[in-house]
């Protein structure tokens, strides 16, 4: 929908003269894997944030952290917002075709799947990761040239819906881990977009997460893994006044605020 600390090892490679350094998930790593040199930012519990995915993004809104649409955002617009002292998340659809995108045309239509409830969108089948992988490092390719920190991927839960597919827990959790593979390889962070069940096993792969309406289904506590590992959840709800959760998101020390559907600039947070 539009909806263990790490450890730094440092390996001496005496005989050739040369110092090799591999910061587990700090952007560094194996040149072989065409890894980003660049280090991961790492968003704590607490931080506001404003989430726009409406047109091209308005800057009015005093927040540090900035979760943008990716393709209808340029880097000028990144930029600016960093030099304002905003991180920025590149929001980019992974789980769904959309016929309104520049690179609608080179997904095989073998992988499209049944609609999604929103108009032009269909659901991926994501048990193809040999020809979704590359579309998605270009989309990715995207968000890093124009400098953008982190990724917000969308619609990372096919697998509890009607796809059109027979898509498992399994296909889904492959498929989720290598969506933040591809994040981390640019030196990009990257945010599990709902799919609560599987928290437990996605937790040490995603570095913040993003969340819709889990005060109005309860939910919530199942968040809870992430702050409790120092790492931000981006939260919003629609149709809950602030009234029936901010002091519960307070006290779970969630990133909360109101938005409409639409997602345009107008924001209540907590």
């Amino acid at each position: 929908m539009r909806r263990p600390a790490f450890v730094c090892l440092v390996l001496l490679a005496a005989l050739v003269g040369s110092t090799l350094t591999g910061c587990t998930g700090d952007g560094g790593g194996d040149g072989d894997k065409g890894t980003d040199s660049r280090a991961l930012w790492r968003p704590r519990p607490g931080l506001a944030w404003q989430w726009q995915l409406d047109g091209k993004v308005d800057p009015s809104p005093d927040v540090p952290v900035y979760d943008i649409d990716g393709f209808e955002n340029s880097a000028a617009d990144v930029a600016r917002l960093h030099r304002d002292g905003r991180k920025v998340i590149c929001y980019i659809n992974v789980g769904a075709w959309e016929d309104f995108r520049p690179d609608k045309d080179d997904f095989p239509r073998a992988l499209l799947g049944e609609e999604n409830g929103w108009a032009g969108e269909r659901w991926l089948d994501i048990r193809r990761s040999d020809v979704l992988r590359p579309l998605m490092e270009r989309r990715f390719d995207m968000c890093r040239d124009k400098g953008f920190d982190a990724v917000e991927p969308d619609l990372l839960e096919g697998y509890g819906n009607d796809t059109g597919f027979p898509l498992t827990a399994r296909d889904q959790l492959a498929y989720n881990r290598m969506i933040a593979d591809i994040a981390h390889e640019r030196g990009l962070s990257v945010g599990l977009k709902n799919d609560l069940p599987q928290i437990p096993q996605l937790l040490a792969d995603f570095d913040f997460a993003v969340n819709e309406e889990c005060a109005q289904y309860d939910e919530c506590a199942r968040l809870t893994p992430f702050i409790e590992a120092g790492k931000a959840v981006f939260h919003v709800e629609y149709t809950e006044p602030r009234s029936s959760f901010c002091a519960e998101s307070r006290r779970l020390r969630l990133s909360s605020m109101v938005k409409r559907l639409e997602l345009g600039v107008w924001r209540q947070p907590c």
